[in-house]
């Protein structure tokens, strides 16, 4: 059961364990995002370009889907306090403005020893998957109350 501030501690983790954060890209996103990371890509802000490539139009940064993985992993599980030690990400599928993403991840591996968490991540499109990776994350224990 996750602490307040907290979250889950690493004595509360199993394998199997789920959480999700959904989320409709708009606009603001990706012209908010492209402003705080710097990534002017044209392929996510410009519509006339963007439709002359593979895409065949706008498509959303993949680090903000990335972004999505990380609420889940600082709000949800293991949530509040968790620190995050490495991401890997591919990217499957475009996703552009309008589509729900349902970032989910799944706890695979606990080691209590180390306080470290293995999780699969995966983003989703109408049950399409569009992202898949792992994160690490080092949690808090109980013995540090």
């Amino acid at each position: 059961m996750p602490h307040e501030l907290q979250g889950y501690c690493i004595e509360d983790l199993e394998p199997g364990m789920t959480a999700s954060y959904t989320r409709t890209v708009t606009e603001a996103d990706l012209v908010l995002f492209a402003g705080l990371s710097g990534d002017n890509n044209p392929v996510h802000i410009n519509e006339e370009f963007a439709s002359t490539t593979f895409a065949k139009g706008r498509i959303a940064h993949g680090i903000f889907l990335g972004g999505l993985i990380s609420c889940v992993l600082g709000t949800r599980m293991p949530g509040p306090g968790a620190i995050y030690l490495g991401q890997e990400l591919r990217f499957r599928a475009p996703v552009r403005i309008g589509d729900t993403v349902k970032a989910q991840a799944c706890v695979e591996e606990v080691d209590q020893g180390s306080r470290q968490v293995l999780l699969d991540t995966t983003c989703y499109v109408r049950n399409r998957v569009v992202v898949t990776g792992q994160a690490r994350v080092l949690v808090g224990s109980r013995e540090d109350d």
